[in-house]
């Protein structure tokens, strides 16, 4: 089993959308749950797990 590398998630989680990372203080819970998702997706992203779009109506860009 790999060490989680803290470094690369504070890096991961100053990364992320800035709404994502307000969103977890929101006052309602939909949008703590959407941002707690967000942020989930962008740290499983940057460990290498499949990349998966945000929304299923949200097309990838290529880069």
């Amino acid at each position: 089993m790999d060490r989680i590398d803290t470094a690369r998630v504070a890096e991961t989680l100053l990364a992320a959308p800035g709404w994502a990372r307000v969103g977890l203080t929101a006052p309602t819970s939909h949008m703590r749950v959407e941002a707690a998702f967000e942020l989930a997706r962008v740290i499983a992203e940057s460990v290498g797990g499949s990349p998966e779009p945000a929304h299923i109506d949200q097309l990838g860009l290529s880069l």
